[in-house]
């Protein structure tokens, strides 16, 4: 604590209970009087208050970096979504040129394939379609 000479006298004004709580406080803490409690008070809450502030630039700073690395991914993934896309219809246009598959069949195995990605949840592979295929179920 600094000497009288540092500090500034003023009033306040202060709501009764409120003061008889600080004194209750004061008998059984280490402060001696209501001068080093409330500037003890004042302290703790300009910290507080500094705190949330360097909480809140924080919270906003990473929510920004957090937003700015989730856009990029979306991105990323977007045109490597398109890719695949391209090539996924790259590959149906050649199988359709060159096998003749009627419209009944086109149906079936639209469902067949509807039903089968729903049930492993889009992990598709060649090798259970290659099994399925050569009935070896």
């Amino acid at each position: 604590m600094s000497g009288n000479a540092d500090k500034t006298k003023f009033s306040i004004r202060v709501d009764t209970e409120l003061l008889k709580l600080a004194d209750h406080y004061i008998a059984d803490s280490t402060v001696q009087n209501r001068t080093e409690l409330i500037e003890d008070a004042l302290r703790f809450y300009l910290g507080f208050l500094t705190s949330r502030k360097a909480e809140d630039y924080l919270l906003q700073s990473l929510s920004s970096v957090m937003t700015s690395t989730v856009r990029d991914s979306e991105n990323r993934i977007a045109r490597m979504d398109f890719k695949l896309a391209v090539e996924l219809s790259k590959l149906a246009h050649v199988i359709a040129y060159t096998h003749e598959v009627d419209g009944e069949a086109l149906r079936k195995l639209h469902l067949k394939c509807l039903e089968e990605v729903k049930r492993i949840n889009g992990a598709v592979d060649f090798e259970s379609a290659y099994k399925y295929q050569k009935c070896e179920n």
